[in-house]
């Protein structure tokens, strides 16, 4: 049980994360000109030329305790000693938003790429606060891309297995450790089959909200 909400506070987390940090770098890049855009969009995507693993031994080397963030940190006198960051769940969240940041970006700038930004200028004619533009124009019409990265997100999070294993150490374990736990050296296959068909359920009902909410009208009116 500990495991199962684990794995869904993590994927939920990094979601959430993801979001945060990839709205403003969609949003950052869709106001950049054509071929400014060209070249962020190309760093963007140059981690998915990477093999999963490297990335995510990459992290390792930069949380680990001799790392550059602990390192940094001890220099500048912030702290005395390392700070514990590689196999907690803290790791965990780090790796999975660094490796999915990507997915979230790239539907979001696809619906801010379309974007008519003379309806944010309209919105500030009309003495509207950057929150209220955000809340009541940007966000409402790029919703779908902000929802398809979500999903792009949370379903691969939900299911991940390389970057628990490397940064969490074995010790802290999601669903996908588990059951490739089960299926190996727990030889209790009943129990891993039913632990995939529940990561399974999860991914389908995440599918399904997905779905719902695509088709709902992307402005609200009154």
């Amino acid at each position: 049980v500990t495991i199962f909400w684990r794995s869904i506070k993590l994927a939920i987390v990094t979601t959430i994360a993801t979001l945060a940090l990839g709205f403003p770098t969609a949003y950052f890049m869709a106001t950049r000109s054509e071929k400014t855009r060209d070249i962020w969009l190309f760093l963007i995507t140059i981690p998915f030329w990477t093999n999963l693993l490297i990335r995510t031994f990459a992290v390792l080397q930069i949380i680990r305790n001799e790392g550059i963030i602990n390192t940094i940190l001890i220099k500048l006198g912030i702290v005395s000693a390392p700070v514990q960051i590689l196999f907690t769940d803290t790791a965990i969240l780090i790796g999975m938003a660094y490796v999915y940041l990507p997915l979230m970006v790239l539907p979001i700038y696809a619906s801010m790429e379309k974007l008519d930004f003379r309806l944010v200028e309209a919105g500030y004619d009309l003495y509207a606060s950057r929150f209220q533009v955000l809340r009541r124009i940007i966000f409402p019409l790029v919703r779908p891309g902000v929802i398809a990265g979500s999903i792009l997100v949370f379903i691969p999070a939900i299911g991940a297995y390389v970057t628990p294993s490397v940064l969490g150490g074995g010790k802290n374990m999601m669903l996908s450790n588990l059951i490739e736990l089960q299926f190996g050296q727990g030889r209790n296959w009943p129990l891993g089959s039913a632990l995939s068909i529940t990561v399974m359920i999860i991914v389908m009902v995440a599918l399904l909200a997905y779905v719902r909410n695509a088709g709902r009208p992307e402005v609200r009116h009154g």
